[in-house]
């Protein structure tokens, strides 16, 4: 789940790192698959909350599905009826295959890892990695190549052999 901000100063922070970082994101995955035995596809996927049951997924999805069609009344049923239901957020997997491994990475938690000091989908508050911003309030483009680069050179370093 992305992490929620109720703070106005670190939602702007957040909003001024979120592009650049997930562009140095990318660009360091793509050096490290030019290098490494593994090959990488990128995946638009839903991300349910925890614990949504795959009934309530297929009701979802279905009820979603009839919306294109609905008339106006039905629509107005299918919405109350999907305001009491878990709604999935759209996400962004590098799916990571070599020979009969493989490996999906949620990329937007790779953005928040480098954004936000010490990141974990438990933490309820997010702080802003504010050596990733200037003097100016600009992005500090040298502090993050260098954090989203050993972020993702980890990751690499940690997959399977």
């Amino acid at each position: 789940m992305p992490p929620r901000i109720t703070d106005q100063v670190t939602w702007q922070q957040a909003e001024l790192l979120m592009q650049p970082t997930f562009i140095r994101v990318v660009d360091n995955i793509r050096k490290q698959l030019d290098e490494s035995a593994w090959k990488g596809i990128y995946k638009d996927v839903l991300i349910w909350p925890a614990n949504t049951t795959d009934e309530t997924k297929a009701l979802v999805t279905q009820l979603l599905q009839e919306m294109e069609t609905a008339t106006s009344e039905q629509a107005d049923t299918i919405r109350e009826t999907l305001a009491r239901l878990p709604m999935p957020h759209p996400g962004y997997h590098l799916c990571l295959q070599r020979q009969d491994q493989e490996i999906s990475i949620d990329l937007w938690e790779l953005c928040y890892q480098v954004c936000f000091i010490n990141y974990s989908p438990e933490r309820e508050n997010v702080d802003i990695d504010t050596t990733l911003i200037d003097d100016f309030g600009e992005v500090d483009w040298q502090h993050l190549e260098v954090k989203t680069k050993e972020l993702v050179r980890k990751v690499f370093a940690n997959l399977p052999e």
